[in-house]
């Protein structure tokens, strides 16, 4: 099985289209089961797009609606290879010029969802506010479910990390007994010792990183970036964690200029796993 999580800085990006169809291009290459991505924007002023035009797509908020250029429309559109997809708004951005979301892409159907606030504040044009969003699919005939978050700093000081774990975990409870792989960017570095890497794994949680037998150094932000301004070192701060342990063949920085074009001013993470042997 092969994983990508991307925050995809969607819209913010300069030649947007052509990093688009350069992201398109890399997931036909390396052929990913499963990809999550967080900051999936559209324009807000944007109209609807009709129900014809959304081919696979599976309403995981009844409430959302997808209008054009909405990033995740426009990907799934450049793909030689058909996947299903859904797409959640989260907040505002760019002082409401743009819907914020969280997008997951599957090879196989979408069937069910689990989608609930981690922030304590709900307001939507609040750009602290912030969701997980969990999808059920299937590998090799047995239940997976897919989570997707974009989480806040360990020491923020309206919406601080640890609650917002706290929240994922409970949120995430009813998946449990299934495999559940958890993908995004969780802004909290690895390699700082007791705070939310150290945190996360306290808990039930599988760093596929630290499992892969082969890996390289797992840095998906190199500068400075919004909310992590000034920055002038390697963070590992995007992840792919698993509920349960399992064999990692390997783990890769991806989209990064050395394994695929840079589209975003994350990367992203891959990993390529066996699903048959975990415990």
């Amino acid at each position: 099985m092969k994983l990508l999580t991307l925050n995809a800085h969607a819209w913010h990006e300069e030649n947007q289209l052509d990093k688009i169809r350069e992201l398109a291009a890399f997931i036909d290459q390396h052929s990913f089961d499963l990809i999550a991505m967080q900051e999936v924007n559209q324009p807000a002023a944007q109209p609807p797009l009709s129900v014809e035009k959304l081919t696979r797509y599976f309403a995981a908020d009844h409430d959302a609606v997808i209008r054009r250029d909405n990033y995740a429309h426009i990907l799934v559109s450049h793909l030689q290879t058909a996947y299903y997809w859904t797409w959640v708004p989260v907040h505002a951005a760019s002082r409401g010029r743009l819907d914020e979301g969280l997008a997951i892409l599957s090879r196989t159907p979408l069937t069910e969802a689990i989608l609930g606030h981690v922030s304590t504040q709900h307001i939507y044009e609040h750009y602290k506010t912030r969701k997980v969003l969990a999808v059920q699919t299937e590998y090799q005939g047995q239940p997976l479910w897919l989570a997707d978050g974009h989480f806040g700093w360990w020491n923020d000081e309206v919406e601080p990390f640890r609650p917002q774990w706290d929240r994922a975990e409970e949120l995430l409870a009813p998946c449990l007994d299934d495999q559940v792989f958890f993908l995004g960017d969780f802004n909290n570095v690895a390699e700082i010792r007791g705070e939310g890497y150290d945190y996360m794994m306290k808990h039930i949680w599988h760093d596929t990183y630290t499992l892969a037998e082969e890996k390289d150094g797992g840095h998906t932000v190199v500068k400075s970036i919004a909310g992590w301004e000034g920055n002038e070192r390697p963070l590992r701060i995007d992840y792919i964690y698993s509920n349960r342990p399992m064999r990692v063949q390997r783990s890769q920085v991806a989209l990064n200029g050395a394994n695929g074009a840079v589209v975003s001013d994350h990367f992203g993470v891959m990993v390529e796993l066996d699903c048959t042997n975990a415990e």
